[in-house]
């Protein structure tokens, strides 16, 4: 495994008008550009920042479902990441979050970092199921047995993700992740609500802040059925679309609507 390299982005002026060649042209999420009189943050999780800016972009910016049917709204995203769907109707909304910072930890070799709760509570850790142990499911009882050969190769993570995405969700991730205010608002963040029947998580991909210190962010999601991960318009600011302005209130995205109070971090 490789660390990514760090290329340092020099803020620019942001022009309203985003033609489709200037968006055709951007090539990862670190190159998006940032409105006059702003600078990216890395935050205190500098690695991740780096990360997530490395992210590259699908040529084709058409979202797909893991069916590989584009998704019916093909209006609410602005880039589309360079990462599989799969073929299975597993990486939702609170799956795509999981997997950005699951698939980072995995490259940083932060193994004992990488668990997630099951929906009922229960803890599946990488480093035990690379040593061969499987969750025992019967309805709501869950209990892990050692049936399997010890294997901590990348097809073997795959296989931990989907697992992971069957059986984890938004109600599972909200309990993990601590509440933080819009104002501390950093890369790797996540905005995230639970309900009935389903909640809705969401990534934050980059931010970035002036001199006055105001922030502003930009999101990326999946959804429902599992699709490619894409990065969000902003649907009520031609002016600083893909980006978010951070302020207390409504935060409306193109396909739910999220609350200042909805910012969590790992």
């Amino acid at each position: 495994m490789r660390f990514l390299v760090f290329i340092s982005l020099i803020s620019c002026s942001f022009s309203q008008s985003n033609t489709q060649t200037e968006i055709s042209s951007v090539k990862k999420c670190g190159e998006i550009v940032l409105p006059q009189g702003y600078s990216r943050i890395d935050g205190s999780d500098s690695f991740f920042a780096i990360y997530l800016r490395e992210i590259g972009f699908k040529e084709n910016n058409t979202v797909l479902l893991y069916n590989g049917s584009p998704k019916g709204n093909q209006d609410a995203h602005y880039k589309v990441l360079n990462i599989g769907v799969g073929k299975k109707d597993l990486q939702q909304c609170a799956d795509a979050v999981i997997r950005l910072r699951a698939e980072y930890l995995f490259k940083q070799k932060r193994f004992s970092e990488i668990q997630f709760h099951f929906t009922s509570g229960h803890l599946c850790k990488w480093t035990k199921y690379t040593e061969g142990w499987r969750p025992r499911i019967n309805g709501n009882s869950v209990d892990f047995v050692k049936i399997a050969a010890e294997d901590s190769s990348p097809q073997s993570f795959d296989k931990y993700l989907d697992l992971i995405y069957s059986y984890c969700g938004t109600a599972s991730l909200y309990k993990e992740l601590k509440s933080k205010s819009i104002d501390k608002i950093e890369p790797g963040d996540v905005f995230i609500q639970t309900g009935n029947p389903y909640g809705h998580a969401v990534m934050v991909m980059d931010v970035a802040k002036n001199k006055q210190g105001e922030r502003i962010f930009m999101l990326a999601q999946s959804y429902m059925p599992a699709q490619e991960i894409h990065v969000l318009k902003n649907p009520v600011s031609d002016k600083l679309n893909p980006w978010y302005e951070a302020k207390k209130g409504v935060i409306e995205t193109p396909e739910w609507t999220f609350g200042s109070d909805d910012l969590k971090s790992w």
